[in-house]
């Protein structure tokens, strides 16, 4: 069991496959998803990772979160989210997630807080039928009816299907194929729709129905911390623009 990674949904698009077939998908972008902290079995009693990810003003950061983002030596983060994995999967605190964590053609699970739609009818928030036209209904035509019986139990049992607030809740899409991915810019690119609206963030694992494929990658693709470093030394450094409109 190899860990998830958190991303944030970005919007919809369509990508057109070779033999020319549309397919519609929901872009995924990963906004500086990095390994927070470590859970070990002998100090918490299980073996876990937590991933942080986008960036949060330090002013607006809880003052024992900034001492747990010191500690891991990264920037403060907007969303932070905890994945089990084995002990064999665990990854170096501070290390950089990579979108080719996840391998095209392979399903995914993805858990994301759906869209809230307020206060809604039994109709509308559970698919009921409603009243019929006639016969007797008068005004109530899209009421849910009667939700229990009379003196016994004299009371309507917790979890009835009512009116009520619709949406904003934890919301899981399970089986859900990686179209495509882009490691440079950080992209997954997922068949389908999934749960949140734009800018929500996004919990993307391995199928748990499904297997992973064989040739995914354990514990997972990442830069070590040291990679990191190592990598802004070897970026081509950027033309400097004089001010006669010259170049360096």
């Amino acid at each position: 069991m190899r860990s998830g990674l958190i991303a944030q949904k970005l919007g919809m698009t369509r990508i057109f496959k070779e033999d020319g077939t549309l397919v519609p998908v929901t872009v995924l972008g990963l906004q500086n998803c990095q390994v927070v902290a470590q859970r070990t079995a002998d100090k918490d009693g299980y073996t876990a990772l937590q991933l942080g990810a986008g960036v949060a003003k330090a002013k607006n950061t809880p003052k024992a979160q900034r001492g747990q983002f010191a500690i891991a030596k990264v920037e403060p983060k907007r969303h932070v989210a905890e994945f089990r994995v084995s002990a064999e999967n665990l990854i170096e605190v501070g290390s950089s997630m990579l979108a080719d964590h996840f391998n095209e053609g392979q399903l995914v699970d993805v858990t994301g807080t759906s869209v809230g739609k307020g206060f809604a009818g039994a109709m509308k928030r559970h698919n009921f039928g409603g009243l019929r036209a006639t016969h007797g209904v008068s005004i109530s035509h899209r009421s849910h009816g009667s939700t229990g019986n009379s003196q016994d139990p004299g009371r309507v049992f917790k979890g009835k299907k009512m009116a009520g607030h619709m949406g904003d809740e934890r919301v899981t899409t399970q089986n859900l194929t990686v179209v495509k991915t882009d490691v440079e810019r950080g992209l997954i690119m997922v068949q389908g729709s999934v749960p949140g609206s734009k800018g929500g963030w996004i919990r993307v694992s391995d199928a748990v129905k499904h297997a992973a494929p064989k040739d995914a990658s354990y514990p997972g693709s990442f830069k070590a911390p040291a990679d990191n470093s190592t990598k802004e030394t070897k970026e081509t450094p950027k033309a400097e623009v004089k001010a006669d409109g010259g170049q360096e």
